[in-house]
């Protein structure tokens, strides 16, 4: 079994030479300043929320995002929404393309979308993920739901096991597609009616609650929470369809 090293800091400032890294996976970590130089090899893979990526002496970064805009433009309209009207349009595509992919989805067997493509969450995993950030953004810190976490929520890799044990998370649960639908669906519809209830001083107002205890003691105001949520759908769309691409192939080879 290959070595596993985990929320730790033995690596922050090292410096390693000469040393087969094939098959390195570097994943949820803080790469800030990460040099690669003078190194070789073949499909080697970046993926990740990155300031600033040069490769060769080359600053690629607007290149990337420019193109991942073109291929994806819900992220635009995600990550630039400003007003109530503007929010509102970004969950009309937001609620669009999940509809499709959904239906695209259930033409594949149901245990498919249990499979998990080079090590990222499964569809379902996707959905469950998508139904805590909800839960987090929406129902804790703008509703101020009583009980706004589902034990089927995922949360992000960062999260420690305790602080999900706090929110009565269950991550080893195995729910099928239907089930967590059926909460994802209800979440949507919720978001739905914030977002056509919405007004300009709405989205100013300081949210009472913060996401959930592990995230920083600061101000969140209704702007911020929709933005991120909206950000979350398109981003994990965009990881959703790429991999179901490859659920694809694989199941017209079986």
């Amino acid at each position: 079994m290959p070595a596993e090293y985990t929320q730790g800091d033995q690596f922050r400032g090292a410096r390693i030479h000469l040393c087969d890294l094939s098959g390195l996976e570097i994943r949820d970590c803080d790469v800030t300043g990460l040099k690669i130089v003078d190194c070789y090899g073949g499909n080697v893979s970046l993926g990740g929320g990155f300031e600033r990526v040069v490769v060769n002496d080359v600053d690629v970064t607007a290149y990337v995002e420019a193109e991942l805009d073109r291929l994806h433009p819900n992220r635009v309209l995600a990550r630039e929404a400003t007003s109530a009207a503007e929010y509102r349009a970004a969950w009309d595509a937001i609620e669009k393309q999940w509809e499709e992919t959904l239906d695209r989805a259930r033409r594949l067997p149901e245990a498919k979308l249990h499979e998990q493509v080079d090590g990222e969450w499964s569809f379902v995993e996707t959905q469950r993920h998508l139904l805590m950030a909800s839960d987090a953004w929406i129902g804790n810190a703008v509703l101020e739901e009583d009980a706004p976490y589902h034990p089927l929520g995922l949360p992000g890799g960062g999260m420690p096991a305790e602080a999900s044990a706090k929110l009565g998370l269950t991550l080893d649960a195995t729910p099928t597609l239907d089930e967590v639908l059926a909460l994802r669906l209800a979440r949507m519809a919720t978001i739905r009616r914030v977002v056509d209830e919405l007004t300009e001083a709405e989205l100013d107002r300081v949210c009472g609650r913060k996401p959930a205890d592990p995230y920083p003691d600061r101000e969140y105001v209704v702007r911020r929470c929709l933005t991120v949520v909206c950000k979350e759908e398109a981003e994990h769309h965009r990881y959703a369809v790429r991999d179901l691409t490859v659920l694809e192939a694989g199941a017209r080879t079986e």
